[in-house]
């Protein structure tokens, strides 16, 4: 069959063997399979990658000299069962993209052991893949697996529907966290990039307010929203509190542990998404945000980097890092988009077909133009082309 291997950083169309099912497995016809900025960062620096993945006992992700089929974010139509399986011929799914290969698991797309979806078939396991419900359209359910990590990293900021969140970054990963923090009710959403495409598409997939940081700080409005920006305005609150709370008839102590009880002692703060993953930006935020705030840590940075823990330990900065989704995230991100709570339609900007990949990579670093490119097998595009 025909794929897409990366070897060296370059990319070529070449003819693979074709996969077989084993027990509890599948083999899937790829109807799409999107190109996510983790197999940018792989083609160029999986050994950095590969490294890193070692160090916490993964042996097995992708090395340059490797020749590699990427391709995690896909789509297909089941073509052949193993023994076990639940899934029939002829079913339209989405799969999880791990693969077991006998007593190890394998990242799908990401390993010499697990080819992927950059290719005419896939092999997935059976357990692991989920029926596209609805009546969804095949294409739009590859994009599940970029909405899980968005999904992932709304939970892991655990938002209040009434807190502000700011997503810094509005690439594909920070416009799955607009959308999903959306999709899970948030009122405000503040999005900020220095791409005016980019922008658009934030403001399209729901963002409340958008902004230039060029021209703007994406905390400007801070003390609108009761948002602490100063120590002396944090010293001032805790003085003046226990003041007012003084003067009741009941030991203040006793009050602020009620409130505090019910979350109602801790200051306003906003959950900042850093979705760009480039040295500096973890700094900038630290330096720049409000106090007390929580910033999840969602783009993944390639190369060393550096923030002052000094700033962080005065603003009481909250710093999480996240990493895929589990499989009841992917479970839920599918139903979203199939119950209609989430339409990330807008953020498909162009198809190309297996001779057009390494021009699609050319392609998406130019953030006016694209977003997110889809693989269609079958198609002969070698630019990408409306959806």
């Amino acid at each position: 069959m025909r794929a897409v291997t990366v070897s060296k950083s370059e990319l070529n169309v070449s003819d693979v063997a074709a996969p077989t099912p084993g027990n509890g497995q599948l083999v899937l016809d790829v109807v799409r399979c999107g190109i996510c900025g983790s197999d940018l960062h792989a083609r160029h620096h999986a050994d950095a990658v590969a490294d890193i993945a070692a160090e916490i006992g993964y042996t097995g992700f992708m090395r340059p000299n490797e020749s590699v089929v990427l391709g995690h974010e896909f789509s297909g139509i089941v073509s052949a069962v193993g023994r076990g399986s639940r899934l029939k011929e002829g079913t339209p799914v989405v799969s999880f993209p791990l693969l077991r290969k006998g007593s190890e698991v394998h990242t799908t797309g990401l390993s010499v052991h697990a080819p992927g979806g950059y290719a005419e078939q896939v092999l997935v396991q059976d357990a692991l893949s989920i029926a596209i419900p609805n009546g969804l359209a095949t294409d739009v359910a590859a994009l599940t697996e970029p909405l899980a990590v968005g999904l992932h990293a709304v939970r892991r900021g655990e938002v209040g529907k009434g807190q502000v969140a700011i997503v810094i970054g509005c690439g594909p990963v920070g416009l799955a966290v607009i959308m999903m923090l959306k999709a899970q009710g948030v009122r405000t959403v503040i999005a900020s990039d220095f791409s005016a495409g980019r922008r658009a598409l934030a403001t399209t997939c729901g963002a409340d307010v958008v902004v230039d940081p060029a021209t703007e700080s994406p905390y400007s409005s801070a003390a609108s929203h009761g948002h602490i920006v100063g120590g002396p305005e944090m010293f001032e609150l805790g003085v003046s509190t226990v003041e007012k709370l003084g003067k009741l008839p009941v030991p203040w102590p006793l009050v602020w542990r009620a409130a505090d009880k019910l979350g109602a002692a801790t200051p306003k703060h906003p959950v900042i998404f850093e979705c760009v993953g480039v040295p500096g930006v973890i700094e900038e935020i630290i330096s720049t945000a409000p106090l007390a705030s929580r910033v999840v840590v969602v783009g993944v940075c390639m190369e060393p980097d550096r923030f002052r823990p000094s700033m962080a330990i005065n603003k009481e900065i909250d710093l999480r890092f996240v990493l895929g989704y589990t499989p009841l995230e992917f479970h839920d991100a599918l139903h979203l988009l199939a119950d209609g709570k989430v339409n990330a339609e807008p953020i498909i900007t162009g198809v190309v077909g297996l001779e057009g990949v390494s021009g699609a990579f050319d392609a998406l670093k130019d953030p006016e133009t694209h977003a997110k490119i889809l693989i269609d097998p079958t198609s002969s595009a070698t630019t990408p082309v409306p959806r």
